[in-house]
């Protein structure tokens, strides 16, 4: 008997120290263990993006250099002054190069936008469809920025290919007023 509760002491004092190493050391050190694992885990992916955007750094600069020129070629197609009637001139020389008929152009009443002025600029005129197109085509590549925000194309009543081109435009230039919002983001 007394044999018998010693053995039944050992095995409680054994199970003691087996669940007390199991709730006390075994799973702290396991949850430790799994916690590390899922750093490693959360770190090797910030490595791996932090790579990928490095590599695509080359590429974002281009494309910031292409934003940059673009913005320049902007900020140079829109004078600081008016001059309208370089800009009518310019129009009436076009129509004349494309030999378009009864041309009529005419400026209306300028208003604000932002930081830029607007003019808005009605053509009129008539040819061959392939001269009107080239008159659009030679209007967009001048050195002041051109809108065209309306082109209505009609086919004369006899279908003898002339058609008329009534167009509605709108031309801009530079406010007066000191600094603009990209003169301001470049200064920053």
């Amino acid at each position: 008997m007394f044999r018998e509760r010693q053995q039944i002491v050992i095995c409680i004092v054994a199970a003691v120290t087996i669940i007390g190493f199991v709730l006390f050391s075994y799973l702290p050190l396991r949850n430790k263990m799994k916690a590390l694992s899922q750093d490693k885990v959360l770190q090797q992916s910030v490595i791996s993006k932090a790579s990928y955007q490095r590599q695509q750094m080359p590429q974002l600069k281009q494309r910031l250099l292409e934003l940059q020129k673009t913005v320049e070629n902007y900020q140079a197609s829109i004078p600081a002054q008016r001059d309208l009637g370089e800009f009518l001139q310019t129009i009436a020389d076009l129509m004349s190069q494309q030999s378009l008929g009864h041309q009529f152009v005419e400026h209306g009443t300028e208003s604000k936008a932002g930081d830029l002025n607007c003019i808005p600029v009605n053509m009129r005129c008539n040819g061959k469809l392939k001269q009107l197109f080239e008159f659009c085509r030679q209007l967009q590549q001048i050195d002041r920025l051109v809108r065209l925000s309306q082109v209505e194309l009609v086919n004369d009543a006899d279908f003898e290919g002339q058609v008329s081109m009534q167009t509605k435009a709108i031309i801009y230039y530079q406010s007066a007023d000191p600094p603009s919002r990209i003169a301001s983001a470049e200064a920053r």
